[in-house]
């Protein structure tokens, strides 16, 4: 890298911790390709994203930032995972933890809280922004539905007794 596109990735590294709703930084050692492809292309479908890291821009980068704090998490081979969600980027890069021992998440942030490893795995158990929102939304409508009923009810008895005087005279 020549300076000025070290200068171009701390700038972007910059924007990334202070504009994002999450990020996780992790140790990557010992990751083949194909499992480093496999885990960008799992963050890409969350609208994440995954760059290796060189620490020392990376601390750079973090310098005015919020998460400037977690500055002691660069140390050895760094892969940083961030998403807009402040869920997805740490649930993607705890589920390939699981399943790959080679990936061990250090810590991270959100916005000014520094996290640490389990801080980054209790938030991955949280759902989505999708996911509350649809919950959101099912709450809302759900009293809007029971409401509708209870206000059809009446008129439903009504049907039922109007329509069993008329089978009533129909059988006279």
């Amino acid at each position: 890298m020549d300076r000025a596109e070290k200068r171009e990735f701390v700038a972007e590294l910059n924007q990334v911790f202070q504009s994002t709703g999450s990020v996780v930084v992790a140790h990557y050692t010992g990751l083949t390709v194909a499992q480093m492809t496999d885990l960008r292309s799992r963050m890409r479908e969350v609208g994440g994203t995954v760059k290796v890291a060189k620490n020392r821009l990376a601390k750079i980068a973090l310098q005015g930032t919020q998460s400037e704090s977690m500055q002691s998490l660069f140390e050895g081979q760094t892969v940083i995972a961030y998403a807009d969600d402040p869920v997805a980027a740490p649930k993607v890069a705890s589920e390939f933890a699981k399943t790959n021992d080679k990936l061990v998440i250090l810590g991270g942030a959100m916005g000014q809280t520094v996290l640490d490893a389990e801080g980054v795995k209790a938030l991955a158990t949280l759902p989505s922004l999708d996911e509350l929102r649809a919950k959101l939304v099912g709450m809302i409508q759900t009293p809007a539905t029971r409401i509708a009923q209870v206000v059809n009810a009446p008129a439903g008895q009504l049907a039922r007794v109007f329509g069993a005087y008329a089978r009533k005279d129909e059988a006279a």
